[in-house]
Order: structure tokens, then sequence, then C-alpha cells
């Protein structure tokens, strides 16, 4: 796979957030550096999943200088984010929640972004991290 480009922003009173020009809507933030930088890798993972999930095709890395030539991106800072070298292939499981918690869940992965399944799989690979 190929290397994307990440960008971080930091707005005063705010965690650090990074988008990824070609991914849009693939969004993350940290309250670090170092956290930020790591939530990137989390985030382009997730995304890339659930485009494969839906049949996209991965979008051609964007040249450094493309991304900068645009206004908005220049206050930010770059950084390359490997993609997965190898994607699992993505497997229906059949859960059941409770509709408040479904509906939060819903609500949490929308403000981030996310789709369903890329929070819950978030979710779950932090909760296994945290117990490691």
């Amino acid at each position: 796979m190929s290397d994307y480009i990440a960008l971080i922003h930091k707005e005063p009173g705010s965690d650090y957030g990074v988008s990824f020009p070609d991914f849009p809507g693939c969004v993350t933030a940290g309250v670090t550096l170092d956290e930020a930088r790591r939530e990137a890798q989390e985030a382009l993972a997730l995304h890339i999943d659930d485009m494969i999930d839906d049949g996209e095709a991965m979008p051609e890395p964007s040249s450094l200088e493309a991304v900068m030539a645009e206004r908005e991106n220049r206050d930010a800072v770059a950084f390359l984010v490997p993609a997965p070298a190898r994607q699992a292939r993505a497997v229906r499981v059949n859960v059941t929640l409770p509709e408040d918690v479904l509906a939060e869940v819903d609500r949490a992965a929308g403000s981030q972004g996310l789709s369903r399944s890329a929070f819950l799989a978030r979710a779950a690979r932090r909760a296994m991290n945290d117990a490691a």
C-alpha cells in the first residue's frame, strides 16, 4: 500500500485535529501531537476498511506540493501515514444492543465521521489495547 498525507491543524483552546486530503471525512484528533499521530494511523486504517467493505477504490496519494498549494492547508503541518499493508477481510456479524446504546453509538460515530462498524471496531481495538 501507499503512504498518505495527513494534516495536523491546531486552533487555540482545541486538541490537535488531523485530516486526510485524499480521504474526505476521515478525521481524528489527539490531546498531544503523539496521540494525534497514533489516532491518525487508526483512523486511516478504519476508513480504508470501510471503503473496502463498500467496494470503493483507493485513491492515488496526492503530492505534498499539490496538498500544500491549497490555501486551507497552508497553516497545517503535513506528515505521512502508511496505509495498512494487509487488509483483513471484513466479516459480517450480528450483534444485539439496547436501542439507546445503539442510538448513542450512531451519534458518536457520526460526530467523528465514522460508520457504525468503524466506530465499534475502533472501540473494540481500544478496549483490547487497554487490557494488554
